[in-house]
């Protein structure tokens, strides 16, 4: 299907987050934090899955809640420009974007060192430059600074519903 067809398919969700950040960064700690505030049970599509069901109905899983909350899909790993089109295309002005980061000696606390050919490809530097996040979280293992930030998405993700 179309991208912008999925547009006008009812039970499109009125917001979608794209969250990008390097390896060890802990963008996948910060969107399970995200789904599972906007998700009954807290699970979302994963990368993979959405490149599987893109344009197949995907969104039609996604009913409604108690008193019509439609949840929030949390894209846990944007990673090049043409994935964020390819969104925006799809949702127009539902996308948003989140970029998740943390020092070089926060990464490497978390496991993370340098691999040629993964840690300068496109996958892991194509959203380094040239996009403007609309949010942007620093998880440098300050759990309360974190927290306030994800707050703060929140909040606006809940304005926006």
């Amino acid at each position: 299907m179309a991208p912008n067809k999925l547009r006008a398919m009812a039970g499109a969700p009125r917001l979608v987050l794209l969250l990008s950040g390097k390896r060890k960064s802990g963008k996948d700690f910060v969107a399970e934090q995200l789904r599972s505030r906007y998700r009954p049970g807290g699970r979302g599509p994963s990368q993979g899955e959405l490149g599987v069901a893109m344009g197949r109905g995907l969104w039609s899983r996604y009913r409604p809640g108690p008193g019509g909350c439609r949840p929030v899909p949390v894209v846990s790993d944007t990673r090049r420009p043409s994935d964020v089109a390819w969104f925006r295309a799809a949702y127009g002005p539902a996308v948003r974007t989140v970029r998740v980061q943390a020092s070089e000696a926060t990464r490497t606390s978390r496991g993370w060192a340098f691999v040629a050919g993964v840690d300068d490809a496109e996958s892991e530097c194509g959203l380094d430059q040239g996009l403007a996040f609309d949010w942007t979280l620093h998880n440098d293992g300050d759990a309360t600074a974190l927290e306030r930030q994800l707050r703060a998405v929140l909040r606006a993700v809940q304005d926006q519903l």
